[in-house]
């Protein structure tokens, strides 16, 4: 069983445009504007997608969910310069801030499909 390469390029293609700006939003507020950098944000992305890949491919179930979330929050801690309280609070703002984002995006496409007279 190999790697699925194609999955694993569209995936970090897709949480580098999604997840960069949310955490680097999320970085801002709680570790400060000098410490974290969108640069530093979008390598957090990409390490921690290309690394939890190959991790969820060599382990599965809850221990691959463990090893990927203590390996994204060591990446925060790392990148912007904090603690892992404080890690752990980015990452925690970062979810927050993607289902708010997620839940307006639902609602515009709502009302836009509504709106629009498909269901009429």
């Amino acid at each position: 069983m190999a790697i699925n390469l194609d999955t694993l390029v569209i995936n970090l293609i897709i949480n580098i445009i999604v997840l960069s700006p949310v955490l680097w939003i999320s970085g801002r507020l709680l570790a400060g504007t000098d410490k974290a950098k969108f640069t530093d944000a979008i390598w957090i992305v990409v390490l921690g997608t290309v690394i939890g890949g190959v991790l969820q491919y060599l382990f599965s179930g809850i221990i691959a969910l463990i090893i990927v979330l203590f390996i994204w929050i060591a990446l925060v801690k790392h990148f912007f310069d904090t603690g892992w309280l404080r890690a752990l609070a980015i990452a925690i703002v970062a979810v927050l801030i993607w289902l708010v984002i997620a839940v307006i995006i639902a609602l515009i496409v709502g009302i836009a499909i509504i709106g629009g007279g498909i269901f009429l």
